[in-house]
């Protein structure tokens, strides 16, 4: 009911991480995006939760889901400057 007009913002936000996951080769798959929630699994070789730790270092949140399963969700609070942060560093591994 609140923020409807912004709800195509986090969508685009969304695919856009969605794009940038896909091309990474630590993850092994990423669910379709329909809304603002991507999950994605890392590679059986890599260790999700190190990898969530890591991310946390830098400031980047984001929600275990166990067996290599992560969660990303973007919202009302994630700005733009976040986005393009999170973008980079995603890269980076």
């Amino acid at each position: 009911e609140n923020h409807v007009e912004r709800l195509a913002e986090d969508h685009q936000k969304a695919k856009e991480i969605e794009a940038v996951l896909q091309s990474l080769s630590y993850v092994k798959k990423v669910e379709p995006v329909e809304t603002n929630i991507l999950i994605f699994y890392v590679q059986d070789d890599m260790d999700a939760n190190e990898f969530i730790a890591k991310m946390a270092d830098k400031g980047i949140l984001l929600t275990p889901m166990g067996d290599g399963k992560i969660r990303i969700v973007t919202h009302l609070d994630y700005t733009d400057n976040m986005h393009e942060i999170l973008l980079k560093e995603l890269t980076k591994f």
